[in-house]
Parts: C-alpha cells; sequence; structure tokens
C-alpha cells in the first residue's frame, strides 16, 4: 500500500454554536489563501463550538486569523495519513500505537475517491514524538 504519514500543525478557535460560524471562519482563511489540509468541527458544550484547523502553513493561517480577529489556540501536533483505500486501512497504523500503550485521542478518516482515504489523528502531545518514531512520521 502507497502511504504517506506526517506530523502536522493544528490549531483550533472556539466560536458561537451557531448556523454560519464554519463559513464565515473558513471565508475569512479562503480570502487571506490559507489552505487547509484538513477542518473539523464539532459542538463543544456551553453553546460553544470548537473548529480544528490543520493549515499547510501554521504562519499564514496566524496571520490571517489575526486579521480576522479570531483566537488561535496555541500551536499543537497531530499526524496526517493520506494513501491507498483498502479494508483495514488505519488497522495496523492503530494496533501499533496500541501496542505502545499510546492512547489516540481523536481519529477522523473519510475515502477521497479514486481509490483513496485521509485520515487525520491525535495523540496526547507528550505522545507526539514517540507516536511519531514508532510510526516512521516525518
Amino acid at each position: 500500500m502507497s502511504h504517506s504519514l506526517r506530523r502536522v500543525d493544528y490549531f483550533y478557535v472556539m466560536v458561537p454554536n451557531r448556523a454560519g460560524q464554519g463559513a464565515k471562519i473558513l471565508s475569512a482563511l479562503a480570502s487571506e489563501g490559507v489552505n487547509l489540509l484538513a477542518f473539523s468541527g464539532f459542538p463543544s458544550g456551553g453553546g460553544k463550538g470548537q473548529l480544528d484547523l490543520v493549515p499547510e502553513n501554521s504562519a499564514a493561517l496566524r496571520r490571517a486569523a489575526k486579521k480576522a480577529g479570531l483566537k488561535l489556540s496555541q500551536r499543537k501536533t497531530g499526524f496526517l495519513l493520506q494513501g491507498d483505500d483498502r479494508v483495514g486501512a488505519l488497522t495496523s497504523l492503530l494496533g501499533k500505537l496500541a501496542n505502545a500503550k499510546i492512547s489516540v485521542t481523536a481519529v477522523d478518516a473519510v475515502t477521497a475517491g479514486r481509490g483513496r482515504f485521509g485520515a487525520i489523528f491525535w495523540v496526547k502531545q507528550k505522545s507526539v514524538g514517540k507516536a511519531a518514531r514508532l510510526l516512521g512520521a516525518r
């Protein structure tokens, strides 16, 4: 199977949990030329929503967020996996982490069509280095 796995920066921003907040933020970032490798949004309680932003270029995201008046979280690290889609595509990777006693905080995966898939996953920040070495992430 052909795949690539790399560390990625990610940031989150908290927004009111109302219709249109994601569109507003994505539009502001796009107008500044920010390319996102991944994006995820979900309710966070207390009438808030959390938007996770995984930029191709962290500095560009920071500049655009400042211009748009967005309060980004501190930079954190996640992993981006892209590859050929097949049954059990994540099984080996998640098994290696489990065997090494590295807990996965969250994972999102999706087929990309044309036989490809992508996944983003997070481990606790203290486990990022160990997970990267174990999985051969660049």
